[in-house]
């Protein structure tokens, strides 16, 4: 159970990157104190945890100021990413105990292949999906022998789309036929890149589990890019919105 400054925490983030408070606006303890209904002590404990994100930032004199990330901030973390798990994956690849691994990864690669068969989309489904994707990502990053692989995901994946196994659902896509078919049909491709990912793994293959996994981890900022095009002027919350389950809608009413 998470403590309650670290609860506390995910709130305040949770209402910036949905806008209840704006780029710039200073974020005084009291008046946190007074939104969410809690003391000061959680309240300058969360603040420090959000200055080390990045969320927040000191002001000048007392309190601090919001500093939402940008889609721009968004699509160099999902690059970052991307480039540790294509690492993680060449050196779990190169590990003597790499077998110990495949059992995880070929239990998530069947139970997405199990969903897929069932060929539902509804929210339960999409939960699964990105259960199992998230435990198939988590063990090669858990795996790869190197913990600043990991510690380095862990400190960026507060921000949309950037937890673990994250996967991009667009329901205004899902709310047709048409749409689920596709989808279905790219949820598919990627779980036969894991495949190609476990095999090279299981043989040993570093450049290959390496060379997949970039190409893998590359189609979320493909997606974002698609987003982009999609929309005039692309927010966070747009981009919450795209992040598939778990993403919160604002749960304070804090005044301006």
């Amino acid at each position: 159970m998470d403590s309650i400054d670290t609860e506390l925490a995910a709130r305040i983030r949770n209402d910036i990157f949905h806008g209840t408070f704006s780029e710039g606006e200073r974020l005084s303890e009291a008046r946190l104190c007074e939104a969410y209904n809690v003391s000061r002590t959680p309240v300058r404990l969360a603040l420090r945890l959000l200055e080390q994100e990045g969320v927040v930032r000191r002001g000048e004199g007392r309190g601090y100021l919001v500093h939402s990330p940008t889609v721009a901030d968004i699509l160099q973390a999902v690059q970052v990413r991307g480039h540790l798990e294509s690492l993680a994956a060449r050196l779990i690849a190169q590990s003597p105990g790499r077998g110990n691994m495949l059992p995880s990864l070929g239990a998530a690669i069947d139970e997405i292949d199990r969903l897929l068969a069932a060929g539902n989309m509804d929210d339960a489904s999409l939960k699964l999906f990105q259960h199992q994707n998230a435990q198939f990502h988590k063990t090669i990053l858990d795996g790869c022998g190197n913990d600043f692989v990991g510690f380095t995901c862990t400190r960026i994946s507060h921000l949309p789309m950037l937890e673990v196994g994250s996967m991009v659902f667009d329901r205004q896509v899902l709310s047709t036929d048409e749409g689920v078919e596709r989808s279905l049909f790219r949820l598919k491709l990627g779980n036969s890149q894991h495949k190609v990912i476990y095999a090279a793994i299981q043989k040993g293959d570093a450049v290959r589990a390496e060379g997949m996994m970039r190409e893998h981890s590359n189609t979320m900022v493909e997606y974002i890019e698609v987003f982009e095009k999609r929309t005039e002027k692309l927010t966070i919350t747009d981009l919450i919105s795209y992040s598939g389950i778990g993403n919160l809608q604002p749960e304070t009413g804090a005044a301006d």
